[in-house]
C-alpha cells in the first residue's frame, strides 16, 4: 500500500480513503443507534482542501473519483472515523502521568503544582506540548479542550506547535489568584490581562480556539471569578472550561468558601461562569437542581473515567446525565495526567466500567459516539468536526482492528459488528491506530 507524503500543507491533489466506516449523524442516546449510527462495510472518504468533499459506499464514489485522486485502500480489518474528540486534558501533566498515591487536593499540592512550577521555563513548556501533542496523533486525537498553566507563554507554545500540525485545538491559561504556591499564582487583574491578550492573539485563528480558564473554584477569588465572568462576557465565542464536584471532599471544601451559594454549579452561574460553551470537568457528584441548570443552560460534562478511577474520585453517572427528562452535553476526557491514558481507546472502557457500577451497560455504538460526535458537542463543534460527511473537516482516525494477537483471537470470536466494536474498547490501545489524519493531511503513521 502507498502512503501519500505527510506534509504541513493541505494535499496538493484529492486523497481517497477506502474501508470500513463508522459515523453518526445524531445522537443515539436520544434517537437510537439504528437512526443515528452508520457503518459502511466497504466504505471511502475523499478529502480535498482540509475537508471532506465526498462519503459513501466504495464502489458508487470511487466511479466519480475527479481525475488524479490519490487512493489509500486499508482493507477490510480496518475502520476509519472521524478523528478522536478530547474534551478535557492538561497537557502540563504529561510528564506526571502515573503519580502514585494521592486523592484529588492532595495529589494537587504534592505533584500537579510542583510539576506546573517548571514551566516558568519556555523551553520546558515547549518541550512538553511537542510530546503531549505527538500522543495525542498518536491515538487518534484530532481536537482536543486543553488547560495549561498559568504561565501566558504555556498557550503561546502550545497553540505554535498546534498551528504547525495543523490541529484544531481549544486551549487557555489557567487562572489561579488564591490556595496555590508563590510562582504560580496571577490576580484577578493579570489574570484578565493576560487571558484578553492570548485571545486577541489566538482565537479563531486558524483551527485554533481559546477557552477561558479558571482552574476550579478552590484556586480562584470571587475577585476572579468576577474577571473571568466579565471576560467571557466580552468574548462570548470562546469556550469557558473549569473543574466541578470531582470529589466529594472537594465539594465539601467548595461550601466552605463560599457559603452564601447554594451549590458548587452556583458559585460559577453567580460569576456569569455557565453557558453555552461552558465545558465542567467532572461533575460526579452534582445535586439535582445543579444538572436541571446545566441542561437549562445549554453547559457541558466532561466525563474523565480513567481519571475518576485512578484518583478514587468516583464513578460519573453517564445515564443520569443523560436523563430525557433534562439532558445535557456530555464529552469524554483522558484528564491527563490524573487520567492514565492517551488512548480513547482505553478511556472508552473505563466509560465502560463507570456504567456498570451504576447499574447500566454503555454499548459500544454509544461509546463510540461520546468519542465522536457526542464530544464535537459537547464543545459545540459539531457542525465542523466530530463525523464524516460532505463539508466537515477532514479529521480521521483509522483503527486495526487486529493489533495485537489477543484482538486478532478475539475478533474471530465476534459475531457481529456492535461486538468487534467492543472489543476495541476493551482491549485496545495506542496499538490500534494505524494513522491519523489532520485537515485532510497523513499526520501520524504506525510503524509497520
Amino acid at each position: 500500500m502507498t502512503m501519500p507524503a505527510s506534509t504541513h500543507g493541505q494535499q496538493s491533489r484529492p486523497l481517497a480513503l477506502r474501508g470500513p466506516v463508522l459515523t453518526f449523524t445524531g445522537d443515539p442516546f436520544r434517537d437510537g443507534l439504528e437512526r443515528t449510527m452508520v457503518h459502511e462495510p466497504d466504505g471511502m472518504v475523499v478529502m480535498a482542501d482540509g475537508r471532506i468533499t465526498r462519503f459513501g459506499p466504495a464502489g458508487q464514489v470511487a466511479a466519480e473519483l475527479p481525475a488524479g485522486t490519490d487512493i489509500v485502500d486499508y482493507g477490510k480489518d480496518s475502520l476509519i472515523s472521524a478523528g478522536f474528540v478530547d474534551c478535557h486534558v492538561h497537557f502540563p501533566q504529561t510528564p506526571m502521568i502515573a503519580a502514585y498515591g494521592a486523592q484529588l487536593l492532595e495529589w494537587l499540592e504534592t505533584y500537579t503544582f510542583p510539576t506546573e512550577l517548571k514551566f516558568a521555563d519556555r523551553g520546558y513548556a515547549r518541550s512538553v506540548a511537542r510530546v503531549f501533542l505527538r500522543e495525542c496523533l498518536r491515538n487518534g486525537v484530532t481536537t482536543s479542550c486543553v488547560y495549561c498553566t498559568v504561565h501566558p507563554h504555556s498557550v503561546d507554545v502550545l497553540f505554535e506547535e498546534a498551528e504547525a500540525l495543523g490541529l484544531r485545538l481549544a486551549a487557555g491559561k489557567v487562572l489561579m489568584d488564591c490556595n496555590a504556591p508563590d510562582g504560580l499564582r496571577d490576580t484577578a487583574q493579570s489574570g484578565y490581562d493576560d487571558s484578553a491578550a492570548l485571545i486577541a492573539r489566538w482565537h479563531g485563528r486558524g483551527r485554533l480556539l481559546y477557552a477561558i480558564t479558571p482552574r476550579f473554584a478552590g484556586t480562584s477569588s470571587p475577585e476572579q471569578l468576577a474577571a473571568a465572568g466579565a471576560l467571557w462576557r466580552a468574548h462570548g465565542d470562546c469556550l469557558m472550561q473549569t473543574h466541578i464536584a470531582e470529589t466529594r471532599a472537594e465539594v465539601a471544601w467548595i461550601r466552605e468558601q463560599f457559603p452564601d451559594r447554594r451549590h458548587y454549579l452556583d458559585v460559577y452561574d453567580h460569576h456569569g461562569l455557565c453557558g453555552r460553551r461552558a465545558v465542567f470537568g467532572h461533575g460526579i457528584w452534582l445535586e439535582d437542581d445543579e444538572l436541571q441548570r446545566l441542561h437549562g443552560s445549554g453547559a457541558a460534562i466532561a466525563h474523565c473515567p480513567t481519571s475518576n478511577f485512578f484518583l478514587g474520585s468516583g464513578a460519573f453517572d453517564l445515564t443520569r446525565a443523560l436523563d430525557p427528562a433534562r439532558p445535557i452535553r456530555v464529552g469524554l476526557g483522558t484528564d491527563i495526567g490524573a487520567g492514565t491514558s492517551f488512548s480513547i481507546l482505553a478511556t472508552l472502557g473505563a466509560a465502560y466500567k463507570a456504567a456498570q457500577l451504576n447499574g447500566h451497560a454503555l454499548s459500544a455504538g454509544h461509546a463510540y459516539y461520546l468519542s465522536t460526535r457526542g464530544s464535537a458537542r459537547a464543545l459545540y463543534l459539531e457542525d465542523r468536526i466530530g463525523s464524516i460527511a460532505p463539508g466537515m473537516e477532514a479529521d480521521l482516525v483509522v483503527l486495526d482492528m487486529r493489533s495485537t494477537p489477543l484482538i486478532d483471537f478475539r475478533m474471530n470470536q465476534a459475531r457481529d459488528f456492535a461486538e468487534q466494536l467492543f472489543v476495541q474498547m476493551t482491549l485496545g490501545d495506542d496499538r490500534a491506530v494505524r494513522a491519523t489524519y489532520v485537515a485532510g493531511r497523513l499526520a501520524h503513521q504506525r510503524a509497520s
